[in-house]
């Protein structure tokens, strides 16, 4: 169950988080790939492709409900505001 008040937003959440989560999976996969085949072009172009959508759904995930991150890829307003978000984003929400 969720513990937000509006279920449509709460999936909402979810899915963008699930889309960051299987993209991130595959960025290790063809990092991991590409320390081994390094002049593979095609899994190259793939992992530079993935990097911008990544970009992408970080930014609509940290514009909509917050940083996903601790440091380095969110700004904050004054005050700062990282420890002021909860639920943290990698807390379970279904309780």
């Amino acid at each position: 169950m969720c513990n937000c008040n509006n279920m449509n937003s709460c999936n909402q959440e979810q899915d963008l988080m699930k889309q960051i989560q299987q993209i991130s999976f595959l960025l290790v996969d063809l990092n991991l790939y590409l320390d081994n085949h390094p002049d593979c072009r095609q899994a190259l172009e793939d992992y530079n492709i993935l990097v911008e959508a990544m970009d992408e759904l970080r930014k609509v995930y940290t514009q909509k409900y917050g940083p996903i991150m601790n440091f380095g890829t969110a700004k904050s307003d004054c005050p700062w505001q990282w420890v002021d978000d909860q639920p943290w984003p990698w807390e379970n929400k279904r309780r």
